[in-house]
């Protein structure tokens, strides 16, 4: 199964969509998450309906802005816009990123679900890291020869982590690390390339609009996401973790067939 390019707001949803809620299908969910790294979803029409498909596919970890559940309420709080790392919390765009960058071993799934979508905007955008780092290899060679260093970007505040953008794994598998806002040092080699690198994952964007219990569970390590400005009471619910399921680490290049996992 691969997911296709989205031309409109639906095909992408269309494309990658299982029923989650059916346990018979989770081996579906688990098997498509290993190869494409997305499954939307529909149905989960409360607070405790999230949390029961998030704890049924992620350990999930509690963090900074998270409730005692490990529940996050995405909405525009009226308190946290233009301060950095709480560009969720606001009203406005975000770039495409990955979540809790500043880690040294970021979250690998991220379940977000539309709880109550917003008057207007606010709409998912979701771009394939496989589909970058295709892009930049074959258009901007040197740019990624950069973002590879394991010193490309220092991510977080005093306690974050300097990291590739693109961090080769064993068996020639890849993952990918970003984010875009002032938590983010670039090495001076690098700055130099950041332009190709933003300009691609604006490239790949696909849109993805969700209503109200629609949502998507993605792989962290492969997956940017990013959403537009909205107006309007927008809430979502978003829980982050590692798998409980057997999950491949990244995504292998494009075109290129990884060592199985069993070897490595």
């Amino acid at each position: 199964m691969r997911c296709v390019s989205a031309t409109s707001a639906r095909d992408l949803f269309r494309a990658c969509y299982l029923d989650v809620r059916d346990h018979d299908g989770a081996r579906a969910v688990e098997e498509q998450i290993s190869e494409v790294g997305l499954v939307t979803f529909d149905g989960l029409d409360s607070r405790d309906a999230v949390l029961d498909i998030a704890t049924r596919y992620l350990n999930i970890s509690t963090h900074r802005d998270s409730d005692p559940d490990g529940l996050t309420v995405i909405r525009d709080t009226g308190r946290h816009t233009h301060r950095a790392g709480f560009g969720g919390l606001g009203r406005g765009e975000l770039a495409p990123h990955t979540d809790r960058s500043s880690l040294p071993a970021p979250p690998r799934l991220m379940l977000f679900v539309c709880a109550r979508p917003a008057e207007q905007g606010g709409i998912c955008l979701l771009t394939d890291g496989q589909a970058v780092h295709s892009d930049l290899q074959a258009n901007q060679p040197d740019a990624l020869a950069t973002l590879i260093e394991q010193r490309a970007a220092f991510f977080g505040r005093a306690d974050g982590v300097f990291a590739p953008v693109f961090d080769h794994l064993p068996g020639g598998r890849l993952s990918i690390r970003l984010r875009q806002d002032d938590l983010v040092r670039w090495h001076p080699f690098t700055r130099a390339y950041v332009p190709h690198l933003r300009t691609a994952a604006v490239r790949h964007q696909q849109p993805l609009e969700l209503d109200a219990g629609e949502g998507y569970l993605l792989d962290n390590h492969r997956w940017l996401h990013a959403r537009t400005a909205f107006l309007g009471p927008r809430r979502c619910y978003r829980a982050l973790g590692n798998p409980r399921f057997r999950l491949p680490r990244g995504f292998a290049p494009h075109g290129a067939t990884a060592i199985p996992l069993e070897t490595r």
